[in-house]
């Protein structure tokens, strides 16, 4: 059974500028009723991160701090340090990498780690978290939370569950313990809008979700009935995909004019950055064993989800449905900023097994297509055709 971690640092941009500060000399600000956030009275002065004080002030990152200052008149407030942000994410991650080189960054302030290939090593893995949750402190002086579960959506509610410098458990048998009396807004990758819909339907908690008829649920949600019931129920089968892993890598993306929330326009962009990058892997004799997208939102929070396949490949029509299912399975329906596609752990040959009920006409014509496609893309731009 796999062991999986998230590890997630506790109110990163704040810790990470005490830490700073306090080389200095300075107070722990930390202890006070401060954020980091851009000028007060300017458009972009709004909060990044908070305080424990100030949280419990009301300050909701990413209001505006002139709306944080009504409800905390003590609130003191720091600009960021972006390269100093940048340089404690970078030590961190050469820290943990330490100890094993199966590790996933999925933002400047966490990661997952796929503990099983090293348990036998390291023994005990609420041990091992332990010890390397203190060897943190000890070295940075700055907290962690670590979740640990039996897959990556489940770790990452369980670093959620409490903070700070906590580690919280949520392995299979513990879901329904753990996660199913949570309101329904906790559900890792259930957004604002996604709850507000399910509220109206009577689903308020994870358990909920978790019990509530597929059938009757595809009439508001459609083919995203299955994996928001699957989500519920703690059921991820994706895997940890590790810089290791990431030897070659091809990507494409693109950021809106202005937020953009609609399905069918969201999915044509992404199926033209799909057609760009299998382009390029055919180009290159490379296939991909591994499809993921990236949504940036409204706020600039950044999530990237990807899968495995069985069997590399540079098929548009192939990843296209990969990268599909991802986005819809993934996309919590609220604004988005940016969407891109990437492809990894490239291989020369595709190796191709093909599956006894699969149809080997249509492999062919979809090979044939693309091959179409990409003397008509060479000749004339690659704007001269659509599928």
């Amino acid at each position: 059974m796999r062991i999986i971690f998230h590890i997630d640092v506790n109110n990163a941009f704040l810790s990470w500028t005490a830490v700073e500060y306090l080389k200095d000399g300075f107070k722990d600000i930390r202890k006070f009723e401060a954020v980091i956030g851009g000028k007060e009275n300017s458009r972009n002065g709004v909060v990044l991160a908070k305080s424990i004080s100030a949280k419990k002030c009301g300050v909701v990152t990413g209001e505006p701090i002139v709306h944080s200052r009504k409800k905390c008149p003590n609130l003191e407030v720091y600009p960021p340090n972006y390269k100093l942000y940048s340089e404690m994410s970078k030590n961190l991650f050469l820290f943990l990498r330490e100890y094993t080189p199966d590790i996933e960054v999925c933002s400047i302030d966490e990661c997952f780690i796929d503990y099983t290939p090293v348990k036998k090593m390291y023994g005990d893995e609420k041990e091992f978290a332990k010890k390397i949750q203190s060897e943190i402190f000890e070295k940075f002086g700055f907290t962690v939370n670590i979740g640990i579960a039996n897959n990556k959506l489940c770790a990452k509610m369980a670093s959620d569950l409490e903070k700070p410098n906590k580690i919280i458990t949520i392995y299979d048998d513990e879901i329904e313990e753990k996660m199913w009396n949570l309101d329904i807004n906790e559900l890792y990758g259930c957004g604002k809008k996604t709850s507000e819909l399910l509220n109206k339907i009577n689903i308020f908690t994870i358990g909920d979700l978790a019990n509530y008829d597929e059938n009757k649920l595809r009439k508001y949600f459609k083919n995203r009935a299955h994996a928001l019931i699957d989500m519920a129920r703690g059921i991820d089968d994706s895997v940890v995909v590790s810089d290791n892993d990431k030897n070659k890598c091809i990507s494409s993306s693109t950021t809106f004019e202005k937020d953009e929330y609609d399905e069918k326009s969201i999915i044509k962009i992404l199926d033209k950055l799909i057609e760009k990058v299998t382009f390029q892997l055919r180009e290159q004799g490379s296939s991909a064993y591994v499809v993921g997208i990236i949504i940036k939102d409204a706020f600039f929070k950044t999530k990237s989800h990807q899968v495995k396949l069985k069997n590399a490949t540079n098929e548009t029509k192939e990843i296209k449905d990969v990268a599909r299912k991802l986005f819809l399975k993934n996309w919590n329906k609220e604004d988005v900023r940016l969407i891109g596609v990437k492809v990894e752990q490239l291989v020369s040959s595709c190796n191709y097994q093909m599956s006894l009920f699969e149809e080997i006409k249509e492999k062919d014509n979809n090979k044939k297509l693309d091959e179409t496609v990409d003397q008509l893309y060479k000749k004339y731009g690659s704007k001269v055709i659509k599928k």
